[in-house]
């Protein structure tokens, strides 16, 4: 059945740019020249100088807001909770990196207490990270080995092996806080922009083959040297399974029994995650257990089993880094500072969105340089944050760095005084921080288009002198490929040029409809939810109806969106990867769960091609939405909104029989 389809004709002169630009006045906007710039940059006025204190010392913006009777018990609890996780986590990640358990401890306390003041994020957790914990003890093994003497290095005289270890250590620390720091002044924290999740993801999964390679000797009870360098992996498991008839049976029974349960509850905290209050802290309660039972039993001297061992009391004098180990590990460091500030970026990132403030790349980079500088001073390593203790910290009621601060205090106590009640944890190493990265920024030229009147021509709404916007349209173009690198960045823009949030306004309308629901279930007459949800909705092409014009109580309001149809225009998008491509379902998603209409125009049809191949079509996101020209969508939307008048259907109705129910 042959559908009849409308059309239009157009008549029209054929224009180039210069004729084009006769007929329509076009604005010429003055560029600043360079010195411009750089003089209003560096001009200096008291609103400048509070706004460079403000971002350097993030903590006075978030303590003027501080809710001390709201947030004041999560933090203590949550800051209890996660240092007893960090505490465990820096005794195993010190071992990742060939030092004596104890400086995992360090670890967890000093790069707080300056994270405390110049972090921007509220909620990470800083201390041990796995993969940078082997990666620096990549550089320890290398130059202290445990068979054959250590590198020529002048500093090393009169040490013991571990001594010369932690002073290896910390200095490759000192080293990679100073790269930090310097890219953190140098305002480069872009350069995440180059890390690809594929990238991230394929680092830490290598690392983590590397990580359970070296738990193995744990694991089975074994004494295997550290080795470094090209194939160390195969090389170790030569190693482990030449000795694998001496294993220790009750490390291996131990371990496994150990692994087994926190793997359970794991997967059981995964998944009634909606009903618990906070996940249940395995990791804490199997090493209270296994410490006990250590102890109880005797595991050391009965059975050989390896222990945690002497815990050093107190904190060590401060040290300087040593210069000839910054030349021996100035390749490895760098990485190491990418690495490490990627990650806790990345991590930061999640909860910021979900929270509703911003963090800023470059001063977190100023924050974990500063951090990993003092930090290494009293001998701690390589600090960033880690997804299980970031996670445990937010959701078991944490708001601010209080709580990072407290878990901090928690792992000072166990230094100074508790550190011997760890000596027979058994030396098993759940690791499990591996982080993929959402990247961001990289700086194409989004515009709003609009029409030239009498033409289907579409053009920058900020070139020209008389154009035509349609009311509640919005014409968004997207001037170069979508991919890993700018996807948050388009995202970003699109939500500054359509005015609003839509994942915002979906929590607040959400939060509405069940204020209303409540309300409604306290009458003789109610409505159902789906028809709560009616009210909220847009048939007409006039703003949405706040729910207070709608006489409904007073404490219960919903954003105004004046905006029905979005049209992208897709002209200039010739590439698109996996990264984009999810990226740009879910903010289609987030826009149409808010009713805004959208259109894709000029889709490539080799892209459209992959968006099929790679399902990006659903229930919500259809093929209809795509639209050969920009001229097609507008005339469509425009007939679809005038039939939605015709109708006489819309938001006044909706709202009317909800009030009429109430």
């Amino acid at each position: 059945m042959v559908t009849l389809r409308k059309q239009y004709a157009v008549a029209r002169p054929v224009y180039s740019e210069d004729s084009l630009a006769e007929d329509h006045e076009k604005v010429y906007r003055l560029r600043k020249p360079i010195l411009d710039h750089l003089r209003e940059y560096l001009t200096c006025d008291s609103k400048r100088a509070k706004n460079a204190v403000l971002s350097l010392l993030p903590i006075i913006g978030w303590m003027r807001i501080y809710r001390v009777r709201e947030w004041l018990l999560g933090d203590v609890v949550s800051g209890i909770s996660t240092g007893l996780v960090a505490i465990m986590q820096g005794l195993a990640f010190s071992l990742l990196a060939s030092l004596p358990p104890s400086y995992g401890l360090y670890t967890a306390f000093f790069p707080m207490l300056t994270y405390f003041f110049l972090g921007s994020s509220r909620h990470i957790s800083v201390g041990s990270f796995p993969v940078l914990s082997l990666m620096v003890g990549a550089v320890v093994t290398r130059l202290v080995p445990e068979d054959g003497p250590p590198a020529n290095i002048t500093g090393f005289e009169g040490l013991t092996q571990d001594q010369q270890r932690v002073l290896v250590a910390s200095s490759m620390t000192f080293l990679m806080g100073i790269f930090q720091l310097a890219m953190g002044v140098l305002q480069v924290g872009f350069i995440v922009v180059y890390m690809s999740d594929t990238l991230v993801s394929g680092f830490t999964t290598a690392a983590a083959v590397h990580i359970l390679v070296s738990q193995l000797k744990f694991v089975l009870g074994l004494t295997v040297p550290g080795i470094s360098g090209p194939l160390s992996v195969i090389y170790s498991l030569e190693k482990i399974f030449v000795q694998i008839t001496s294993t220790n049976i009750c490390d291996l029974v131990m371990s496994i029994v150990i692994m087994l349960v926190v793997f359970i509850v794991k997967e059981l905290n995964d998944k009634y995650k909606a009903k618990l209050p906070v996940p249940i802290p395995i990791e804490v309660v199997m090493t209270i257990i296994a410490c006990g039972v250590s102890y109880g039993f005797n595991f050391k001297t009965r059975y050989g089993v390896d222990v945690v061992g002497k815990m050093v009391s107190g904190y060590e004098s401060p040290i300087a880094p040593n210069m000839e180990v910054f030349k021996e590990c100035a390749v490895e460091a760098f990485p190491v500072a990418i690495v490490g500030f990627a990650v806790a970026f990345s991590v930061a990132k999640v909860y910021s969105l979900k929270h509703d403030y911003t963090i800023d790349g470059n001063q977190e980079l100023i924050a974990f340089g500063v951090s990993n500088i003092f930090g290494a001073s009293f001998k701690s390593f390589a600090a960033s944050t880690a997804l299980s203790r970031t996670a445990l910290q937010e959701s078991s009621g944490g708001k601010t760095q209080i709580a990072g601060l407290i878990s901090a205090m928690m792992a000072m106590i166990v230094t100074v005084a508790l550190g011997f009640l760890l000596e027979p944890i058994l030396i098993v190493l759940p690791c499990n921080d591996a982080v993929p990265l959402p990247t961001t920024d990289s700086v194409p030229r989004c515009s709003v288009l609009a029409n030239i009147p009498g033409t289907d021509l579409y053009k920058d709404r900020k070139d020209y002198m008389h154009i035509s916007e349609p009311n509640g349209v919005l014409i968004f173009r997207i001037p170069s490929p979508l991919f890993f690198a700018n996807i948050e960045f388009f995202r970003d823009k699109l939500v500054e040029a359509i005015g609003f949030n839509p994942l915002r306004v979906l929590r607040k309308r959400n939060k509405a409809l069940r204020k209303i629901k409540k309300l409604l279930q306290k009458t003789e007459d109610g409505v159902t939810e789906k028809g709560l949800g009616e009210s909220f909705r847009q048939t007409t092409d006039e703003s949405r109806m706040d729910v207070k014009e709608a006489g409904l109580p007073a404490d219960v309001s919903v954003p105004r969106v004046d905006l029905h149809s979005l049209i992208l225009d897709f002209s200039a998008v010739s590439f698109l990867d996996i990264s984009a491509l999810k990226g740009l379902k879910t903010a289609l998603k987030e826009l149409i769960r808010v009713d805004v209409d959208v259109y894709i125009v000029s889709c490539d049809a080799c892209i459209l091609e992959k968006l099929h191949s790679c399902t990006f079509f659903d229930e919500e996101i259809s093929t209809s939405m795509f639209f050969p020209t920009l001229h097609d969508a507008m005339l469509h939307v425009r007939d679809k909104h005038e039939d939605d008048k015709s109708r006489g259907g819309g938001v006044r109705e909706a709202i009317h029989a909800t009030n009429t129910s109430v």
